[in-house]
């Protein structure tokens, strides 16, 4: 079977011996080439082959998949990384991975590198690893979307996986961006640019987070496109991802396939909900912390490497899939998390981003 994208569609048919394309069938071709979002049915050629024409969102969605978002969360999570404490070795493999990560992908580094170095909190060397995708007309305008990737470590000869907080978040976030370089591999552009943050020392005072604040407070990072200076005022929404993997912690009985959405705004809910309607997805949203309000405020505002982004008063956005019993636990391991829905929550997070866009 041959997945063809109407983008790309082919005029093989035209060809002598194959029957001639009529005026009004070119002009039918021409719309699809255009407007890569409208259905059409399944067809045959000659040969017997058949060709499945697909949607731009459908062929950026197969970018992501269950194998995709597994990998990074079965590497981060593995000894070779050691529970990935800020300043170890495990900490350093994990790094290493990322930036491979973003180099396949085609995340690109700002002028200074991907890697900015700072004193953590306990005076470990801490390392965020920040890189872009830039958009196609506004270079002023910037969304911060970040996940944090060090963990607990090994503490007393036990080592802490950390599968779930926040290998998981590492993952949602590298396949945010894989989906974004897909809409640009098919001529699909956004206006804004979006900075990749994997950022270290949350175990540490959250040092990261901080880091990464006063790197935009005094435009220490440089758009290498025109080498203008990026700074708060230009980040128009920030999105952290933290502990997004599981489905232990449930909004409603039974229902499985969720996710949490805490913010600020309302029209974010909105947003949500929208991206939400499509055949594919449908998950069981929540925007509150399981009906507290106590709660909610407690985990938006202090829990989290959104906090000084919030305290800042940024437009900020936290998605996660709850506490649960294994967090901060020796068997918070790959084997306890859905992938499948890991890759749902994933797709979801991508299309609430492009309304930002």
């Amino acid at each position: 079977m041959r997945i063809q994208s109407k983008k790309y569609s082919s005029f093989r048919n035209s060809a002598p011996g194959k029957g001639h394309v009529s005026a009004s069938a070119s002009v039918i071709y021409v719309f699809v080439l255009l407007f890569g979002f409208i259905f059409l049915p399944m067809n045959s050629s000659a040969q017997g082959n058949r060709s499945i024409v697909m949607t731009q969102a459908e062929i950026i969605r197969q970018s992501v998949n269950e194998t995709t978002v597994a990998g990074p969360v079965r590497f981060l999570s593995d000894s070779i990384c050691t529970g990935r404490a800020t300043g170890s070795f495990g900490s350093t493999e994990a790094q290493m991975f990322i930036l491979r990560q973003f180099s396949s992908i085609g995340v690109q580094p700002l002028t200074e590198g991907y890697v900015q170095g700072f004193r953590a909190n306990n005076g470990q060397w801490g390392r965020n690893l920040i890189g872009f995708i830039p958009g196609s007309s506004d270079p002023g305008s910037y969304v911060l979307v970040m996940a944090y990737y060090d963990g607990l470590g090994e503490l007393e000869g036990t080592m802490y996986p950390g599968a779930d907080n926040n290998a998981s978040g590492v993952s949602a976030m590298l396949g945010m961006a894989r989906m974004m370089k897909a809409c640009q591999r098919i001529m699909k552009n956004y206006r804004k640019s979006v900075i990749f943050v994997a950022l270290d020392a949350k175990y540490v005072g959250m040092s990261g987070s901080q880091r990464l604040w006063n790197l935009l407070k005094y435009g220490l990072l440089t758009d290498p496109r025109n080498g203008r200076k990026i700074t708060l005022d230009d980040i128009t929404l920030t999105i952290n991802i933290d502990q997004i993997g599981s489905t232990m912690s449930p909004i409603h009985e039974g229902k499985d396939r969720y996710l949490i959405m805490l913010s600020g705004d309302g029209y974010r809910k909105d947003a949500l909900s929208s991206s939400n309607s499509i055949p594919e997805l449908g998950l069981d949203l929540g925007f509150d912390y399981y009906g507290s309000k106590d709660f909610t405020r407690l985990i938006y505002r202090s829990f989290g490497d959104q906090k000084v982004f919030v305290e800042g008063g940024k437009d900020v956005v936290l998605f996660t899939s709850g506490l649960t019993m294994k967090n901060n636990k020796s068997d918070d391991t790959f084997d306890t998390l859905d992938m499948k829905v890991l890759k749902e929550r994933t797709w979801l997070m991508f299309h609430f981003l492009e309304r930002a866009l």
